[in-house]
């Protein structure tokens, strides 16, 4: 898309295609964690994650549309490394904690799922593009109820485990 940025304008296009292709890798990642996933409780927990993440790619889709490009995916390496990261954990754990670990890994995901959202909330509105703020803040707040459920659900599923 672009080789330099020079303007505020083109930076957020930038940043606005990182976080669909960060939303398409999580979409992945949340796919992957509900088939390891144990407990009924955790796979419905992902599968319903799932549903507001492809939401989210659309309400990203919608943006750009209200910006009047197509939409465009730009690299996001982060979420291919958390993606990685939980793969692997993921692998070398016990059945008994693999739902322990896929909580910790979506947690992770949606932690910096916020904080890009919470970076494109601030210059969507210094931009003046008041349609794509308020699609950045529903993905926003969807995030940030997603990341409670999961902190629930994990701190739950650890007393759980350590009890036992």
């Amino acid at each position: 898309m672009f080789e330099h940025f020079k303007t505020p304008r083109e930076l957020f296009e930038y940043q606005l295609g990182a976080a669909l292709t960060m939303e398409d890798d999580s979409l992945a990642m949340l796919r992957e964690l509900e088939v390891a996933a144990q407990s009924v409780e955790v796979k419905q927990l992902l599968l319903h994650h799932q549903q507001e993440t492809e939401q989210q790619i659309r309400s990203l889709e919608q943006a750009f549309q209200l910006l009047g490009k197509e939409p465009s995916r730009s690299p996001s390496a982060t979420t291919k490394g958390l993606m990685k990261e939980g793969n692997a954990l993921v692998a070398k754990t016990d059945k008994s904690l693999v739902d322990s670990v896929v909580l910790s890994a979506a947690l992770s995901t949606e932690h910096y799922e916020t904080a890009s959202y919470e970076s494109l909330c601030i210059a969507a509105e210094a931009l003046g593009v008041a349609g794509v703020v308020d699609l950045l803040k529903q993905n926003l707040q969807q995030e940030q109820h997603t990341s409670d459920e999961l902190n629930q659900a994990a701190r739950k599923l650890a007393t759980a485990t350590a009890a036992a």
